[in-house]
């Protein structure tokens, strides 16, 4: 069984964003933010040598400027439609600032 080059390409970014580093274990927060980022197809056009450098500057851009949706997903415990809108809209603003 083949897969399609975009599920590939897909496949190799979700592997850098799982990634961690040593003694820099991610929240679950964070860790919620980064993969929903590469699940949702929302990292695609990012080059895949950028991928820890833009999951590094998400989930700092997200701690400085919606930390209240950190908190709701961390009370929650969960993704609801209205904080996944949310987190969508946050990534691709923090998308619009990233540079390669």
């Amino acid at each position: 069984m083949r897969l399609p080059q975009a599920q590939l390409h897909r496949g190799e970014r979700l592997v850098e964003l799982l990634k961690q580093g040593q003694y820099k274990p991610l929240t679950v927060v964070q860790q919620i933010v980064s993969i929903f980022s590469g699940v949702r197809g929302l990292v695609d056009d990012v080059p895949v040598a950028s991928i820890q450098k833009f999951e590094s500057g998400l989930i700092n851009f997200m701690e400085e400027k919606h930390q209240a949706l950190m908190n709701k997903i961390a009370e929650a415990k969960k993704l609801d439609d209205d904080s996944e809108s949310q987190l969508k809209a946050a990534i691709e603003e923090f998308k619009g600032l990233f540079q390669n």
